[in-house]
This record gives C-alpha cells, sequence and structure tokens, in this order.
C-alpha cells in the first residue's frame, strides 16, 4: 500500500487543534487529531451541496453565492458548473493554510476554479461574512466542521443555532436557499431551520463521487419571497429521504 505523506501543518482558529494535509499517491486527505475532516476520494456530497442549491436559483439573473468553508474545492467547482457567467461567488474561509494549499499542492485538484473572475476568497468567518451583507445573497452554501455536529470548533455550534441560522436567513435575498453539508440525519436541526422561518428539505446524497459509499445529508432551507403579512407560512419538512436526493416530509 502507497503510504500517506505529510505535507503541512496549520493552526486551527480559536484553538480548534492542528490541521494536518497528507498525500498518498492522487489522494488528499485534511485530518485533525485522528479525524479525517475530508478526503479528495469522497467529494460527492460536497458537489451536491451545490448542484442541488443552484437548481433551485437556476432562473435567477447574476445569482450572488456565498459558500462558507473552502475545503477541497468540490462545491466551489460544482457551483461554477452550474451557475450562469454573470453570477459571483464569495467564499468565506477562516484558515489561511487552507487557501495556501488549495494554491499550492492541492492545485490539481481545484484546477481553474480559484481564477475564475466569478469567484472571490474572502478570509473571514462566514458568520461574519453573513452579518455584513444582509438580503446580499440568492443562495447560501455552508460546509464548516462537520456541519450541525459542530466537529472542531464549539463556535460553529453558533452557526448551526437559532441566532446563526437567523443571520443566514437575513443575508438571504427573497426566495433564496441556505444548503447546510451534514455528516448525517440530525431531526433536531431540522427543527431549528424550521423554527428560523425556512420551508425544510433534508436529501441523503453519496459520499463518494462515483455515487457509492455512506451517505450525507444535505439540508436545503428556502426563504419564502416577500408577500403580504402572515401569508404562505411554510410546512414543516425534515426527514432526509433514503435515495436519490428525493425529500420526504417529517
Amino acid at each position: 500500500m502507497i503510504p500517506w505523506i505529510h505535507l503541512d501543518t496549520a493552526q486551527a482558529p480559536g484553538g480548534g487543534g492542528v490541521l494536518k494535509l497528507a498525500r498518498r499517491g492522487d489522494e488528499f486527505s485534511i485530518r485533525i487529531g485522528q479525524i479525517e475532516l475530508m478526503n479528495s476520494r469522497l467529494s460527492g456530497s460536497e458537489k451536491a451541496l451545490a448542484t442541488l442549491a443552484c437548481e433551485r436559483i437556476r432562473d435567477r439573473v447574476r445569482p450572488r453565492v456565498l459558500i462558507g468553508g473552502l475545503g477541497m474545492g468540490f462545491t466551489l467547482g460544482a457551483a461554477l458548473g452550474a451557475l450562469p457567467a454573470g453570477a459571483s461567488v464569495v467564499v468565506a474561509e477562516l484558515v489561511p493554510a487552507v487557501v495556501a494549499w488549495a494554491r499550492g499542492p492541492m492545485s490539481e485538484i481545484f484546477g481553474t476554479s480559484l481564477g475564475d473572475p466569478r469567484v472571490t476568497i474572502v478570509q473571514d468567518d462566514v458568520a461574519a461574512v453573513m452579518r455584513a451583507d444582509r438580503g446580499g445573497y440568492d443562495a447560501i452554501l455552508l460546509d464548516v466542521d462537520n456541519g450541525p455536529e459542530a466537529l472542531t470548533q464549539a463556535s460553529n455550534d453558533g452557526l448551526y443555532g437559532l441566532e446563526g441560522l437567523g443571520d443566514a436567513r437575513a443575508a438571504l435575498k427573497g426566495g433564496g436557499v441556505l444548503a447546510v453539508w451534514s455528516q448525517g440525519p440530525d431531526k433536531s436541526f431540522g427543527a431549528r431551520l424550521f423554527k428560523s422561518g425556512f420551508k425544510v428539505e433534508g436529501h441523503r446524497v453519496r459520499a463518494h463521487r462515483a455515487g457509492k459509499g455512506g451517505r450525507h445529508v444535505i439540508w436545503l432551507a428556502m426563504k419564502a419571497q416577500a408577500g403580504p403579512p402572515g401569508a404562505g407560512k411554510p410546512k414543516p419538512r425534515a426527514r432526509p429521504s433514503r435515495a436519490g436526493g428525493r425529500p420526504s416530509a417529517f
């Protein structure tokens, strides 16, 4: 078996631990301690995060998308493939080393995405970026840590709590969509999305890029279009579907 080669180490902000980048052949891995945060062979659900959300805004003129977390670039690449030429994509990445790895040792899997004129990389907490631009985005895609489980930083719990979800909703335009990657089902998170005023869907998607392996969950939370007071209160939907990305009701 080809051994893993350690490439670089970086400190996660806020005492979140030490991130390690390693390579084995054409496979990359980012770990924190003994826990693997991401692997370049498991890109299916990261791509689905973008494609499921961008499908909901495909008819908009010059859509604006915010991605929380650069990761290995699979969500960004899928978003660029699904969005029109006039779109703009802001990527908020808190760890400078992750951006450096994207431009350096992992550049082969990023391809040309970082040089796409539609893309702006912002070194900041995605929560701060959302709060700074109310009503500015057609879609917000969050893949920070292990989703709502907040694996490496306790502060991420605020991102997926009621306050953070309220900030996300405020940052969306009417009819916009919040898409959240999650390691697995989380009924309490679906309930928080609904309580925050979203219409909610949960989609089970394959982790592997070839449609194999375990399943992760993509939450889609739609903000209602502006309308008269009291109109169109969404009905709850949250239990992830078992196959094919088809949501099922609570």
